[in-house]
């Protein structure tokens, strides 16, 4: 069927054209697929309508069935299902789509929920669901430990999944997963009608691979329907200008950190000059920092900026999102808290201070600017040390290639399923036959084995082979064969702490006299004396003392404050970043002597970076995209050896561990290690054994997994990792609202529980589970198998020298960090550089 033939279609391009618009062909064109009941993945740039693309279509549809009543047919039951992964992002679009329907003057109600909606709200929609509801993974899973969840469900006609690139490779993607594969078997058997399922997604690298996904519950029903899964791909060229700010001179002794505050007075007239201006920073942290550096610098702006991040109180963060809206604010700084979706249309200009580590990102980031179609996204590079500079030229060529990374969807999350059953034993309960073909049909359980599903069944209802001496592990009963969780108590603990977000332990923070500012982590507080300062939501902040889990603090005028410092805010390099800047490598302007003068070189930033490259090249060498540079110095302090992979701080943590393993094996030696993305350093107080004789077979992946597991204390690093995995799996209740346990008592008991699988149950899955994540998440092993190789094909360059060169001064800073104060360490840097230059 032609959509454009249709009544429905008529209507909204009637409306359309009254706010003087066009529909995009891409819209059109998901139209018609939603029309003909196909699903699929919508895939656009950053401000490009990607919303409009499936909700217009699900009300032509609608419109079509009910041309005579559309606009007088209330009480439709639900019939858009909108999963979106953040809480903001529904507040924004329920706004646009509420617009729409009254405009077209229809009775359709839109709802949300999530953990901020008020329980009045939830009791209205249990009474009469909406037409529209839009929800996060998490409430989704709470509807579906409702007990009559499947007369919800029964009129649905529609699921869109927002920002699905987003979720995908997460577990809140495998939260996703699940719930579509309950939604379509709730909807009857086969050969009914069952909901389009529909993703909404940037540009990443596996699009196929994301809708296959997406759409993997609904392939048991279609498999015979043909052209199944329709990725739509918006062919519009979104401009995006790159600027990079430059500092007056360019240190030929780079180093981490300290040079973005430093050029804060160039960040001035660019907010000066744009409407408004988000500033990227990428660690809450330095976001605090910065908030108050802008206010020291340009006092005019207070009140006209403002500070958002995931740790500001939720009622603060929703008034500068309202601010940003209405164009009241200047500009605002902001970490990923403000990545996604959000329409915040008088963004004229980005700021991203410190490579973003990724192409998505970046990219992502730039659409914040000129969030509308034909608008140009306007962002700046701000680096935070002079060879960041580099990343800023391949993040230019990668966007011209569109070279975006992929998204790995997860596999086998065993956690995430003993959660989902017992929510399912809580919504009626299950019976284990039915169940099994319906979670196999998500990607993620596909590979499943019936053995592995039996030890799940075993471990929910009878402990496992390790706790069924505990009752508290026996959680779901089996009454004639129905897997059903009938204690009250069981399903009120279980509903309070449905999800996959584990962090670590977070206190709220509020005044003597009333009134939340934010969240922190409890490590933090921890180290506060009654009368420390430390920095907030922007503010200067007493701490006075802990009541009732809660920082109690009062104003203070003090200078000098604590900036709080949040666990896991330091991103990785991307392999694709990584692989773009060994490339641009190549083009480092050095003399005419070896042919490449500064003027031939098209980047701006390389030409720039030229006194440092020329320097580089004359202590040591340049790498390019087909060699590894290692060098090798003797300082008062050791024997150093600095490899450079430009591969990441995660593979170049596990590279580090490897080599020195590898090579204690040569001679029994110690090493200490430093490591950024671009490369690592190992330090030891005697000469380390590597040259062209061995270095081939020390970057060998022979042996890489067990190497890996004795190089490094990997029974450790699993344990920590099997902490969430037992929060997510509810072996350990994390306490009641107000009363939650300390991080340090969650990690014993997790730590105990750890000891007694080890054990008695050495094959159990979650432990399993727990290994695994340590080798694909904080190892990254098949990234490093990919690095490993590319060594063995490429030039490996060893070079012994006498002096720190400028490659491998930020790595040696890097080193220092943890031994002195950022002042003390300031001024033994400015030393070092001193030195080196005579």
């Amino acid at each position: 069927m032609k959509v454009e033939d249709t009544f429905g279609y008529r209507v909204i391009y009637d409306w359309l054209n009254g706010k003087k618009l066009r529909p995009f062909k891409f819209q059109v064109e998901t139209w018609e697929h939603i029309l003909n009941g196909n699903s699929g993945l919508v895939n656009a740039p950053t401000g490009c309508g990607k919303t409009f693309s499936v909700f217009l279509g699900t009300l032509i549809d609608f419109i079509n069935r009910h041309e005579d009543n559309f606009r007088k047919k209330t009480r439709n039951n639900l019939q858009l299902l909108w999963i979106t992964p953040l809480r903001a992002l529904a507040k924004d679009i329920g706004r646009a789509m509420e617009e729409v329907i009254d405009e077209l003057h229809m009775g359709w109600k839109v709802g949300i929920r999530n953990g901020d909606t008020e329980l009045s709200e939830r009791q209205k929609q249990s009474r009469q669901m909406p037409e529209v509801l839009i929800i996060t993974p998490e409430s989704l899973h709470l509807l579906l430990a409702q007990k009559n969840n499947n007369e919800i469900f029964q009129s649905l006609r529609w699921i869109a999944v927002d920002e699905w690139h987003e979720l995908l490779g997460s577990k809140r993607g495998v939260q996703v997963e699940l719930a579509i594969s309950r939604i379509i078997r709730l909807q009857g058997p086969a050969g009914n009608k069952i909901a389009s399922i529909w993703g909404i997604s940037a540009t990443i690298g596996n699009l196929d691979q994301a809708m296959e996904t997406l759409l993997s519950p609904l392939v048991t029903d279609l498999s015979n329907s043909s052209g199944f899964g329709k990725i739509v791909k918006a062919k519009i060229d979104k401009p995006i200008e790159i600027e990079s700010v430059f500092p007056d001179e360019i240190e030929k002794y780079p180093w981490a950190g300290h040079l973005g505050i430093k050029l804060i007075d160039k960040v001035i007239p660019i907010i000066e000059q744009s409407r408004t201006t988000l500033i990227f920073i990428n660690t809450r942290g330095m976001s605090e920092r910065w908030y108050q550096e802008i206010l020291n610098v340009c006092p005019d702006l207070a009140g006209l900026i403002a500070l958002h991040h995931g740790s500001v109180d939720a009622e603060l963060r929703i008034w500068v999102e309202e601010a940003l809206h209405s164009g009241k604010l200047k500009a605002v700084v902001c970490t990923a808290s403000l990545d996604l979706g959000v329409d915040f249309r008088p963004v004229e200009t980005v700021i991203q201070v410190g490579s973003p580590k990724g192409v998505a990102r970046f990219l992502q980031r730039a659409g914040r600017s000129g969030h509308q179609p034909g608008q140009v996204s306007k962002i700046y590079f701000l680096p935070t040390h002079s060879l960041e500079l580099v990343e800023a030229a391949a993040l230019k060529t990668a966007m011209k290639l569109n070279f975006i990374e992929s998204r790995e969807p997860m596999v086998l999350c065993f956690d995430v399923l003993i959660q989902y059953l017992s929510t399912r034993a809580i919504g009626g309960g299950f019976f284990p036959d039915e169940i099994f073909e319906e979670v196999k049909s998500t990607h993620c359980y596909r590979e499943m084995t019936k053995d592995e599903w039996n030890e799940i069944l075993y471990f929910i209802s009878a402990g496992g082979a390790a706790l069924q001496q505990y009752d508290e592990f026996k959680k779901v009963e089996i009454i004639n064969g129905l897997y059903v969780i009938n204690s009250r108590r069981i399903a009120m603990r279980h509903r309070l702490h449905i999800g996959t977000i584990v962090s670590d332990a977070m206190m709220k923070v509020k005044f003597m006299s009333g009134g939340y500012i934010g969240v922190i982590e409890e490590y933090f507080v921890s180290r506060l004396q009654p009368g420390d300062v430390f920095t907030l939501a922007g503010r200067n902040l007493e701490f006075v003392m802990i009541k009732d889990m809660t920082a109690i603090v009062r104003k203070s005028n003090s200078k000098k404050s604590k900036v709080p410092s949040w666990n896991g805010g330091r991103m990785p390099l991307s392999s694709n970043l990584g692989l773009m800047l060994r490339k641009k490598f190549n083009e480092a302007p050095l003399t005419l002597e070896q042919g490449i003068a500064p003027m031939d070189v098209p980047d701006i930033e390389l030409r720039k970076l030229q006194p440092l490259f020329l320097l580089q090249h004359q202590l040591s060498h340049i790498p390019n995209e087909n060699e590894l540079l290692i060098e090798q110095i003797e300082t008062k302090d050791g024997f150093h050896l600095f490899v450079y992979p430009f591969e990441g701080r995660l593979v170049h943590e596990a590279m580090a561990a490897l080599l020195a393993f590898r090579i204690s094996l040569v001679r029994p030696i110690t090493f200490s290690f430093a490591m950024n993305d671009y490369g690592f350093e190992l330090l030891s107080d005697q000469p380390i054994p590597v040259d062209d004789s061995n270095v081939y077979e020390l970057f060998s992946q022979d042996n890489l997994t067990q190497d890996i597991q004795r190089s490094v204390n990997s029974a450790e690093m699993a344990r920590r990792k099997f902490r969430d995995i037992a929060v997510i799996g509810g072996l350990i209740f994390q306490g009641y609202p107000g009363e939650y346990k300390k991080a340090r008592h969650l990690q014993s008991s997790a730590s105990l529980l750890f000891n007694v699988f080890s054990e008695y149950d050495p094959h159990n899955l979650l432990l399993r589970q727990a290994y695994n994540e340590v080798m694909d998440q904080q190892m990254e092993e098949a990234r490093l198998r990919g690095m490993l190789d590319r060594i063995q094909r490429s030039k490996i360059v060893i070079r012994f020298l006498d002096k720190l060169t400028p490659f491998c001064f930020p790595i040696k800073v890097d080193s220092m960090r943890e031994e002195l104060s950022s002042e003390k360490l300031e001024d033994r840097v400015k030393r070092m550089q001193l030195q080196l230059s005579r």
